[in-house]
């Protein structure tokens, strides 16, 4: 079932149920009225669409609310976790059209008080050292149908609990020997209420504090007194954490962080997006396995990808404000995404032409030393924002897929015999081909009507084709590459656990053209400059472009898919 609760045609924002529990809560004076949100990501890789959600609910509960918005970089892995991870995470945040301004945070600016606070829970008696590794405390948790089994070090005195934790933190002991857990609940029927682990060992370098610590915080213990710190009143996390509520709720009550001072943590349901997997761990797969080239190839959905692709924040923004914000998990349809992405281009790009598989045309009687200039609009419905002259001369440049040889019934473009209209230049008809030894066209011979400048006929005869094309003498050298969904499957982690997710990569994902040409117009375009090639689709520069070669990455194609996708769906 989608979560698709407006049309793509309507401004009106989605359901929100965070904005309406916060909006309550600031009526009701809960924290005198303010409101404190944060983005709070774990820098193990780059940023996703999934994570566009998050970051416009809490960044845009902050604007409407008068409030403020952290970013919090939640740096508790130094296995994970990098500086080119921080920087991405920024760049993606201010991309979108967020501003944090001074309020960028690290867990790791708080590991002294939070380990502070682990050993003020130590002394009340409700945390303990456990001499087990992981795998054994997982397998005595039990399960739904199970209690779990106490630990045999849970009886330890305080002094003893006390005194190995400093011997942890002063690292005496090598990874995996010790962990701190909770002391809470073993029966409980929330497992994550079973004596959770706070602390586990790590001798790693951390990218922000290097050497300075060996005992790293679990998140569901770090999560909380973060949010303390900070000052925040709305913790607003996805579904899955929603069973951890009460585990967030008893760490803060039980240090004494309360009322006002004590976050409120709500859950809304993560976005789920069909013929695309967001998940970072099985992004980063491919990136390991180099089923992609890097984090930001524009087949990715991350937003570094987008970006890359073409996709405009505005439209991301746009997006995510139209699918809502609910407590009911469900799967939205891509094409919504591109539907919305493509009106924005639409409006947005500048026109411009370009053949992605050139084929020669020579026109015989266009005299060899002359050159016309073509004066065509940048985009057809905003005069205001100019023209542009491009060459045309008697050698030039369409595309393959406008000749047949032999024509099928209604094919309105290149055949012998046949006139077409090159787009804002003359009428021309093709007259004979010439072959290459092994029978390929690579050629087109060509006449033109001289009384047909500017495209008419003057006898006002109909000609049905019109074609786009580069002029051969100033035409730009570029590699065009053509992308596809990256999953062939509309739900590729569907099966037991997503265990087949691999099997659903497209293969066809990526198609290079290695010879297009572009009119001269784009031989200085900027690097994430967006375009429309006529009939060809929405494009953006490549940041590999060259002063030599420029590289294009096609964005969408022209055609609106949303037509298909409201039948699926059954809208009238």
């Amino acid at each position: 079932m989608s979560e698709r609760s407006t049309t793509p045609d309507s401004d009106s924002p989605a359901t929100n149920f965070v904005r309406e529990l916060v909006e309550a809560d600031v009526k009701a004076g809960k924290a005198r009225g303010r409101v404190g949100t944060r983005f709070p990501p774990e820098p193990n890789g780059y940023l996703h669409i999934g994570h566009a959600k998050s970051i416009c609910l809490n960044f845009g509960l902050a604007q409407k609310f008068g409030g403020t918005c952290n970013l919090r970089l939640d740096d508790t892995n130094p296995l994970a976790e990098s500086e080119e991870y921080v920087r991405s995470i920024i760049e993606d945040v201010h991309w979108l059209g967020f501003d944090f301004g001074e309020r960028l945070y690290f867990a790791s600016d708080y590991f002294l008080q939070i380990y502070e606070w682990a050993e003020q829970l130590v002394r009340q008696g409700k945390a303990y050292v456990d001499d087990r590794g992981l795998e054994e405390i997982r397998s005595s948790r039990g399960n739904f149908y199970a209690v779990g089994q106490e630990s045999p070090y849970r009886s330890r005195s305080i002094e003893e609990n006390l005194d190995l934790l400093k011997r942890m933190r002063a690292g005496e002991f090598g990874d995996g020997e010790r962990v701190l857990r909770a002391k809470i609940d073993m029966s409980s029927a929330n497992q994550n209420m079973r004596d959770p682990v706070m602390y586990r060992i790590r001798h790693a370098t951390h990218h922000r504090t290097g050497d300075t610590w060996c005992l790293y915080p679990m998140y569901d213990w770090a999560h909380g007194l973060c949010d303390a710190i900070e000052n925040i009143t709305h913790s607003v996390c996805t579904l899955e954490f929603e069973d951890h509520r009460p585990l967030y709720d008893w760490f803060l009550l039980t240090l004494g962080i309360e009322g006002d001072k004590k976050p409120q943590q709500i859950e809304f349901a993560r976005l789920n997006l069909t013929y695309t997997v967001l998940s970072k761990r099985r992004l980063q797969q491919l990136v390991e396995e180099k089923l992609v080239s890097s984090w930001d190839d524009p087949r990715m959905p991350t937003l570094a990808g987008m970006r890359r692709r073409g996709f405009t924040p505005e439209s991301i923004r746009k997006f995510c404000d139209q699918i809502g914000v609910s407590k009911r998990e469900g799967t939205v349809e891509v094409q919504l995404l591109e539907f919305i992405q493509r009106e924005d281009l639409n409006q947005r790009c500048r026109r411009a032409m370009g053949v992605l598989r050139p084929l020669k045309v020579t026109i015989e009687n266009w005299p060899s030393d002359r050159t016309e200039y073509v004066e065509l609009l940048n985009h057809p419905e905003y005069p205001e924002r100019g023209t542009r002259r491009v060459p045309f001369s008697g050698t030039l440049f369409v595309e393959q897929d406008d000749f047949r040889e032999v024509a099928p019934p209604k094919w309105y473009r290149l055949t012998p015999g046949q006139e077409v209209r090159l787009r804002g230049a003359c009428l021309v008809t093709c007259k004979s081909v010439r072959k290459d030894a092994d029978g390929k066209v690579v050629e087109l011979r060509c006449e033109y009507d001289p009384n047909s400048w500017g495209g008419q006929a003057p006898d006002g005869r109909r000609v049905k084709g019109t074609l786009h094309w580069v002029s051969a003498a100033h035409a730009v050298d570029a590699e065009v590459r053509l992308y596809d969904r990256l999953f062939s499957t509309e739900y590729p982690m569907a099966g037991p656990e997503g265990t087949n997710w691999r099997n659903a990569v497209n293969q066809n994902s990526l198609e290079i053209c290695p010879d297009a040409k572009l009119e001269a117009s784009l031989a200085s375009a900027p690097v994430l400059d967006r375009l429309q090639l006529e009939r060809l689709g929405y494009f953006c520069v490549d940041r590999e472009t060259t002063p030599e070669r420029v590289v294009l990455n096609r964005t969408l194609e022209l055609k609106d898919a949303w037509a298909k996708l409201e039948k699926k769906l059954g809208c009238p």
